[in-house]
């Protein structure tokens, strides 16, 4: 009996290594570390000097992490360069953006030209009254734009135009939507139901106003999911005016864009201001010039609270992109 056990011993400390090793491994290879059930806590995060160039000599030795002001112990540390992007594009087809459907699909052809790799994956999501999976995860950009085009012909084809047959399921559960725009929940789904099980280097791009009437989810257990998932948020803003100002739910809409982007690490940016050449070159250098760590937080209790996460560097004039925390569960 003594030497099974002792037998059963050296397995689990050799299972123990195995499993830090690999957690290791993860993050060298600018992977998420392997989820297991204990209290790891992953962030990953981007760095920018006072010029706005990235910053991408960091190394363990310069950065400290604080989980509501107590300083932690990093466990796990890496850098991230030219490492495969999963992504999800999320563009709004409600009445408020009949305006720039086109403008949507320029712009969508543009990021899938100049900056999806051979490596990487994309998935496209529409929303308004219902969430719609365009195109399944894909290599191709112009495969997900021939299936953008049918989509947008799909009620327009005449006789036996394929489009009319084309199917787009559904994501999350059938619901019935008085009015048209589901925001929230199309964030929501497009976490939990495509990148929740991906690994590599997680993004959504958000082509929409921001504006919600008829979601199930409201924006804080967005912005939580999101950031349970250390699946990073950037909204690109199309807003229509009216006579050259922003009305009230415009101005409502653009706040909370801004704030699920801040609160998951990623970046606001207004369409009408900014040339999708450049905000694009931005996003895909930034995701993938960029750091992971990991840490197991000294209050070990699992209490729903929110516990807030800042990550300072030791070198002067240096911003840090993160998300701003996570919910203890």
């Amino acid at each position: 009996m003594k030497r099974s056990v002792q037998r059963s011993s050296g397995q689990c400390a050799y299972l123990v290594t195995s499993l830090l090793v690999l957690l290791g491994c993860g993050l060298a290879f600018g992977q998420e570390p392997i989820r297991v059930a204990v209290n790891l806590v992953n962030v990953a995060f981007s760095v920018r000097d006072a010029r706005g160039a990235l910053v991408d000599n960091l190394t363990k030795e310069d950065v400290e992490v604080y989980e509501d002001a107590v300083p932690q112990k990093i466990s796990f540390f890496a850098k991230s360069t030219d490492v495969p992007l999963t992504l999800g594009l999320i563009v709004d087809v409600s009445g408020s953006q009949d305006h720039f459907s086109k403008q949507h699909e320029q712009d969508l052809e543009v990021f899938l030209k100049e900056v999806l790799g051979p490596k990487d994956r994309a998935f496209l999501v529409t929303f308004g009254n219902h969430i719609r999976l365009i195109s399944d995860f894909s290599q191709s950009g112009p495969e997900i734009i021939e299936r953008m085009k049918d989509y947008q012909g799909r009620d327009k084809g005449k006789g036996k135009d394929k489009r009319k047959h084309v199917v787009f399921p559904e994501l999350g559960p059938t619901e019935n939507r008085d009015l048209g725009t589901a925001f929230y929940d199309s964030i929501y789904y497009s976490v939990k139901e495509k990148l929740a099980r991906e690994n590599g280097r997680r993004a959504l791009l958000l082509f929409s106003d921001g504006e919600d009437n008829s979601s199930s989810h409201d924006m804080m257990s967005t912005i939580e999911t999101a950031q349970a998932e250390n699946v990073v948020v950037y909204a690109i803003r199309y807003t229509e005016k009216e006579h050259g100002k922003l009305t009230a739910r415009n101005k409502y809409g653009t706040s909370v864009m801004d704030r699920i982007a801040k609160e998951t690490g990623g970046a606001h940016i207004d369409a009408e201001v900014t040339d999708p050449h450049t905000y694009f070159r931005q996003i895909a250098e930034e995701l993938r010039t960029s750091y992971e760590l990991a840490y197991y937080p000294t209050n070990t209790g699992k209490d729903e609270t929110f516990r807030k996460i800042v990550i300072r560097t030791k070198q002067a004039g240096i911003k840090v992109r993160t998300k701003t925390g996570y919910f203890s569960r």
